[in-house]
């Protein structure tokens, strides 16, 4: 094969918010449509939100997207229109401000979907009082928590939070309780997003002390043996719960057991509620935020917020480098607690470092060969496992089926190394069948076909890639 040279010329750096776009709109008719999209009550919401009709969020979009390409156009309306403001509910007990909801059978605000949405949201004028409010959801779930719980479990920000209608499972009165488990961290690079395009300094200010409890957590609760790598867990005890603090299916978590934290004494006060395994995904997604919080620190003059970071973030990107990293399967790996004995599986979860920079410039560069081979390269990419792994399902819930989120994190990181031509030619196949499928929760890596909830809301995501130009044969942008 040949070999696949970074073009360091078409590199894009970090998000950084320290240049934004500039553009102008007019605040007054997105204020306007919005207040028309907010439903009566997050209830009746949950299946038939009022809604703007399709072209007065065209017409809210004319002043702030660009593309010459009516099929993308369209495509960009619709993600508005089904993902963003379809999901924007008002506030219910025990969520004090407007939040936001998945869409499907995905009840309550959900951390990382959260992010996804409010980056594109941030385009829109006047919502910076919006995205201020889901954020203070989670904020203030933080101090309901901490104040009701144990030292070390403090800090810790939820999976999700649901409002108190909703039915059994998905109800608010069950917040101390369930789910007493997280989710991929990625709260400060969301609100990192955020304000690379709307400047809201009071969102960064307020979100800060919280922001770090989260971290603080997260290490304390889930890096067990104080090397850099993070695993999941759940305070319920339950195997399955601690799996959704993460790809909930994904096949290096077959074998996850959960044991005491080792680094307290056993009693009541430390069950079997943490994973035995450390992973690729959440580690970097937690190194990503680190980042985040870093960049985000200094936006406020917090140098001191940032100093205390920047160790724990170059201990994480260390430890991945030196313990994760696998010749053979050229990823990252998983890896046992305490013993560091490599999983096998090859999965999407070790090619997302990529977005966290993680990976060496050589690992990069062994990366990018790889998902141009078979093993990543399906006809839509990218699976969630390598497609000659014996697991490997092209349909199967993050058992080689393609989510737009991590495809996006993976090609978005990688095109950070340079590799604009592969980032491209994925990229571009990606959008392709999504263009001709639809927007989904997930796609079939062999077919194309549409899998689980339509207009998901993290699947807006689709749009961001595209806005970032990541396949140059989709060109939309945010006017200037």
């Amino acid at each position: 094969m040949t070999k696949i040279v970074p073009n360091r010329s078409l590199a894009l750096p970090h998000e950084s918010f320290l240049h934004p776009s500039r553009r102008g709109v007019v605040a007054g008719l997105g204020a306007t449509m919005l207040s028309l999209a907010m439903p009566r009550t997050a209830s009746s919401a949950l299946t038939s939100a009022e809604a703007v009709t399709h072209s007065q969020v065209e017409q809210m979009l004319r002043p702030l997207l660009e593309t010459k390409d009516p099929a993308l156009w369209q495509f960009a309306v619709n993600i508005f229109e089904h993902c963003i403001l379809d999901r924007m509910l008002p506030a219910e007990p025990p969520l004090k401000h407007s939040w936001l909801v998945p869409g499907g059978g995905y009840i309550g605000q959900w951390l990382w979907d959260t992010t996804f949405i409010t980056d594109l949201l941030a385009i829109l004028p006047d919502q910076r009082d919006f995205i201020r409010g889901a954020y203070a959801n989670f904020w203030d779930f933080q101090h309901r928590w901490s104040e009701a719980k144990p030292d070390y479990a403090q800090g810790m920000v939820a999976n999700f939070m649901a409002p108190d209608s909703g039915p059994s499972g998905f109800s608010g009165k069950d917040w101390l309780t369930f789910p007493a488990y997280s989710q991929a961290p990625l709260l400060a690079w969301g609100v990192e997003r955020v304000y690379a395009r709307n400047h809201d300094m009071d969102l960064v200010r307020q979100a800060l002390p919280h922001l770090e409890a989260f971290h603080n957590w997260y290490w304390r609760e889930r890096d067990l043996d104080g090397v850099g790598l993070v695993t999941v867990g759940a305070y319920s005890g339950v195997v399955q719960h601690a799996r959704y603090e993460t790809y909930d299916q994904e096949v290096d978590l077959d074998t996850l057991q959960l044991i005491p934290h080792p680094g307290r004494p056993a009693g009541a006060q430390n069950g079997s509620w943490y994973g035995d395994i450390y992973i690729p995904a959440n580690t970097s997604y937690l190194i990503l935020s680190e980042r985040s919080l870093i960049h985000l620190a200094e936006a406020a003059g917090d140098t001191s917020l940032a100093a205390r970071r920047r160790p724990i973030l170059d201990k994480g990107v260390d430890a991945m480098r030196r313990h994760m990293w696998d010749d053979k399967q050229n990823c990252f790996l998983a890896v046992r607690c305490k013993s560091l004995q490599k999983l096998g599986s090859a999965t999407i979860g070790g090619l997302v470092p990529l977005y966290a920079s993680v990976p060496t410039e050589d690992q990069a560069s062994t990366m990018a060969q790889a998902l141009m081979r078979p093993s990543w390269n399906t006809p839509v990419p990218i699976p969630t496992v390598d497609r000659l792994d014996s697991q490997y399902k092209s349909a199967a819930f993050w058992r080689g089926d393609v989510w737009p989120s991590t495809a996006y994190q993976a090609l978005a990181g990688l095109r950070r190394y340079g590799y604009q031509a592969v980032v491209g030619d994925l990229a571009g196949r990606l959008l392709d069948n999504a263009l001709k499928m639809g927007v989904n929760e997930h796609y079939d890596s062999q077919s194309g076909a549409p899998l689980g909830v339509p207009y998901l809301g993290m699947s807006a995501i689709l749009l961001t890639i595209a806005l970032e130009g990541l396949s140059p044969r989709h060109v939309i942008h945010v006017a200037s």
